[in-house]
């Protein structure tokens, strides 16, 4: 497309933060300004910002963008991960349709598309409001659980398991020291990705995810023939998501007054003290894996994914979630996207590599 056909683009970051949105930031402004003299409209605090008049939004030009960016975790436009527009809560306790007024806060900034970086959730919420109010909308994947469909990687999921993994690295010689079983609970809303690639690079003896039921005699007995070997101590890796052996949930409540999963590695830690006597430590680790610097191959992936939504847009594409598929950048239709998930394959690679090195799944 020629420089002279400018287009205004807006570009917004929505629900949970992860490391490498600002390098998707980056790539987005990059592409757009440098390779066709657009102008890109920074929408503050995602589809919130839209609901504000003036909406909340700042002209993102290459000025802003020293190389130091791309290190930087979190985004520097700032997120929501709450307040469906269309179900939205009023302080009255009221839950009001508000789709109109992000639509319109759209229409009125002008813009000729839209791209957001967002997990499964705001994708099914953008491309909803997309089709209301005729928004040609592009999609870049993030989230650390790596649950969207159609793309092996999304921003984030790396660097959360390189997180995950370092914890592992420095619980393991307190561990050994101690003679103890360190339970490292992991992010993971409804999948085991990160735990089942924490558990296999970080060397865990166990790891519980969300799509394996467990039998936690089974657990314990593993626990139990590493001692019978010389072994006085053990790693065990646990998704959020992992329900107790009564097959329920187990959430927590925050001081906001939302319910969120948190806790099953406690559960865990009492039960297997109690059936094969070994001291138990819990660390949760929680949020820590959505922050720091992004490893490598999440600012690439970010940068990829940045450079051909642009393209898209460029080529009059509507509607489409860039994917990550066998070392290439492709793109998919969002409909498609939306009604599925992404969970860990049960009889996939990673699962039989675990069970190859002798990893208690715990079935």
């Amino acid at each position: 497309m020629a420089k002279s056909e400018k287009k205004r683009i807006g570009l917004l970051t929505s629900g949970g933060d992860c490391a490498g949105l600002n390098a998707a930031i980056r790539a987005v402004v990059c592409r757009a300004v440098n390779g066709y003299g657009w102008e890109v409209i920074g929408i503050r605090e995602g589809t919130a910002g839209l609901l504000e008049r003036p909406p909340l939004v700042e002209e993102l030009g290459m000025r802003v963008f020293t190389g130091n960016i791309l290190r930087m975790g979190g985004t520097i436009l700032g997120t929501v991960n709450k307040g469906n527009p269309f179900a939205y809560p009023m302080p009255d306790g009221e839950v009001k349709d508000r789709s109109d007024e992000v639509i319109e806060g759209y229409h009125e900034l002008k813009l000729d598309a839209l791209i957001a970086i967002g997990g499964d959730g705001s994708m099914k919420i953008l491309s909803r409001l997309a089709q209301k109010g005729d928004i040609p909308f592009i999609g870049i994947p993030k989230t650390i659980d790596n649950d969207v469909a159609f793309t092996e990687f999304s921003v984030g999921f790396n660097t959360a398991v390189s997180t995950a993994v370092e914890a592992l690295d420095r619980l393991q010689p307190t561990a050994a020291s101690h003679h103890r079983v360190m339970i490292l609970e992991v992010m993971g809303r409804d999948a085991g990705h990160i735990a089942l690639n924490a558990a296999i690079a970080g060397g865990a003896n166990v790891c519980l995810i969300p799509e394996i039921p467990y039998d936690i005699q089974k657990v314990a007995d593993a626990i139990l023939n590493l001692r019978k070997k010389g072994r006085v101590h053990a790693l065990m890796v646990c998704a959020e998501a992992v329900k107790t052996v009564d097959g329920e949930a187990v959430w927590e409540s925050h001081v906001d007054g939302e319910m969120r999963y948190g806790g099953i590695g406690h559960i865990l830690g009492e039960q297997l003290h109690k059936l094969t006597g070994a001291e138990t430590r819990v660390t949760v680790l929680g949020h820590v894996a959505r922050g720091g610097i992004p490893v490598a191959m999440d600012r690439m992936l970010a940068s990829a994914f940045g450079v051909h939504a642009v393209d898209l847009v460029a080529q009059g594409r509507r509607d489409r979630m860039l994917a990550w598929q066998h070392r290439d950048v492709v793109d998919v239709p969002l409909e498609e996207v939306i009604t599925r998930y992404r969970a860990v394959e049960v009889s996939g690679t990673l699962v039989a590599t675990a069970r190859g090195l002798g990893i208690c799944l715990g079935d």
